[in-house]
């Protein structure tokens, strides 16, 4: 649904998109790469789904994606890719990650990177949570409560790796990716903010015949990092669910799935928002756990 979603809004813009779809066939994520091969007749000629040899191929192929309009000769505004992988392959990708994230992204692209981490080691041979890969190739990270806001910050995140010329991750759980629920995939849903932001020379997207290494160090450290929090200020994304009333005493910092079980356990407390703002307990929700910046 969120590629769908995506088109739908690039062609309520006036722009002509494609998607690409590409990741590692042994990807838990609920059966993704299954679900697209059903769906190929559903999303239409204009979505590929092309599934990798391998996480790190996959990777490469959507940075190649990012590239179409250079040549003057392509016969779509931009392409938007997916692409998805567990814990283990974010290892082995690392170095496609980094190098695509440092070249940049399409002003009509964007590249959506899904983290399928498994925490409990359930499908894999080992535990693992891949935000410090993430951070470490200065990948900014979505990390949706549930399955609405898995569409919500995916259309977010490509609208941010556009804005800001990285990639965005998109973390995935079990209890999200294994889940059913009905969502609002409306295109009035979500209002865009694209913030005031001042760009260096020749802006934050990939550039053709880019050898300036040095430079795409630069502008990620400098620029592009900035403009994602940017993105995230202007829309609002990490914000207060309960103030704590005039004299906040405690704070909750929640992320991702988190915030559920913590409104959960505050129900079963009789904790509302009114008697929180009494008892001065205030609650925050973190969408973007990186870059946070505490002006946040």
């Amino acid at each position: 649904r969120l590629i769908l979603a995506q088109r739908q809004r690039d062609a309520a813009a006036g722009h002509r998109t494609a998607a690409y779809i590409s990741g590692y066939r042994g990807s838990p994520l609920g059966g993704l790469d299954l679900q697209f091969g059903r769906a190929r007749r559903t999303l239409g000629p204009d979505v590929v789904f092309q599934p990798g040899l391998n996480e790190d191929l996959a990777a490469t192929a959507c940075w190649g994606t990012q590239t179409v309009h250079l040549t003057g000769e392509n016969r779509y505004d931009g392409v938007f890719a997916l692409w998805y992988g567990k814990g283990p392959g974010v290892d082995r990708a690392g170095d496609a990650l980094r190098h695509a994230n440092l070249a940049g992204t399409a002003p009509l692209g964007g590249v959506l990177a899904l983290m399928g981490d498994d925490h409990t080691a359930e499908s894999s041979t080992n535990a693992h949570q891949t935000e410090f890969n993430f951070v470490d190739t200065m990948i900014p990270i979505l990390n949706p409560a549930g399955v609405q806001e898995m569409i919500d910050y995916g259309l977010h995140g490509y609208a941010m790796s556009r804005f800001a010329g990285t990639w965005a991750a998109l973390k995935c759980v079990k209890d999200n990716v294994e889940s059913t629920a009905s969502v609002d995939a409306g295109l009035d849903r979500l209002k865009i903010i694209l913030p005031d932001f001042a760009m260096p020379p020749g802006g934050l997207n990939i550039r053709p015949h880019d050898l300036d290494f040095l430079g795409q160090e630069v502008r990620l450290h400098e620029y592009k990092r900035d403009a994602a929090s940017a993105y995230i200020r202007a829309n609002g994304l990490n914000r207060i669910v309960y103030s704590g009333g005039a004299n906040a005493k405690v704070g909750i910092l929640t992320v991702g799935k988190n915030y559920l079980d913590v409104r959960q356990a505050l129900d079963d407390l009789g904790i509302d928002e009114a008697r929180a703002n009494r008892i001065g307990l205030r609650l925050f929700k973190v969408a973007c756990p990186w870059p946070f910046d505490l002006a946040d």
